[in-house]
């Protein structure tokens, strides 16, 4: 599937991580992310991509040999459901528990899940909750 959707107005444009074995980091990132209801969008030798996540192996051209290091993306799910069937998805396809499905003392209703993928990068997928889930912005207190 070769789409692309342009969204202007974002503060993150696209995100690259390049990794040491491409067809593992693909295996886990198409059953993380398809738990999501993200598919790959497309893929060639050297890289797939998924919304905006490029993932690129260290001998692509984008990559000039270096791999990034440790990142935490958070990718948002639906509902607790869509976070259970994410943590499952990437656990059974190459990562590891980095903290469970529930919720998190962030704000009220937040709900997620971690796991580390293939390159130790902890990826998220949180549920905001009903309620922030139709609120035009949410601002978090750190």
């Amino acid at each position: 599937m070769e789409t692309q959707e342009l969204h202007r107005g974002r503060l993150i444009d696209h995100i690259q991580l390049v990794v040491r074995d491409l067809a593992a980091s693909r295996t886990f990132y198409e059953a993380a992310l398809g738990a999501l209801g993200i598919p790959i969008g497309g893929a060639d030798e050297g890289y797939f991509w998924a919304d905006e996540l490029f993932v690129s192996s260290a001998d692509s051209l984008a990559a000039q040999g270096h791999l990034t290091g440790r990142h935490h993306l958070a990718f948002q799910a639906r509902d607790e459901a869509a976070v259970k069937a994410f943590y499952e998805a990437a656990l059974a396809h190459g990562g590891k528990g980095n903290g469970a499905p529930g919720p998190r003392p962030y704000h009220p209703g937040y709900y997620a899940a971690f796991v580390l993928d293939p390159d130790g990068n902890n990826i998220e997928a949180v549920f905001h909750g009903p309620a922030q889930r139709s609120a035009a912005s949410v601002k978090i207190t750190f």
